[in-house]
């Protein structure tokens, strides 16, 4: 009978939920990207993006701690807007197809260019409702 019996065992861990400061919005938005102090550049486009940074996807491999300049391009009523932000790599993984996904920080906007990102995410999370 020991051996039809069987013990349960219960399966404890520790669920990380990440708080963020600002929310995320899944959009796919069209980015041209230049390494600061370099001549490498080239496009790509965003995952998702909020106040404080995005998710990219290049195909180009960079380094955490490298700085680039973006250039978003997005729609805002019946025109099209561009924003130009510094930013770093915070981290990066390689996806198939030579393509990379890069977490991306804003650490310097002008603040025009943040007034207009922040109201197309505003503009973004009414009409997503």
């Amino acid at each position: 009978m020991a051996d039809r019996e069987r013990e349960t065992k219960h399966h404890f861990g520790v669920v990380k939920f990440q708080e963020r400061k600002h929310p995320r919005f899944l959009l796919n938005l069209p980015v041209e990207y230049y390494l600061a102090e370099s001549d490498i550049q080239g496009i790509g486009h965003t995952g998702n993006a909020s106040e404080g940074g995005l998710i990219l996807y290049l195909h180009k491999d960079f380094r955490v701690g490298d700085l680039l300049k973006l250039k978003l391009f997005f729609s805002s009523g019946a025109g099209m807007n561009t924003v130009e932000v510094l930013s770093q790599v915070i981290w990066t993984e390689k996806l198939d197809h030579k393509e990379y996904r890069c977490g991306i920080k804003f650490v310097g906007i002008s603040p025009k260019d943040m007034e207009k990102f922040n109201g197309f995410l505003k503009d973004f999370s009414a009409s997503s409702h």
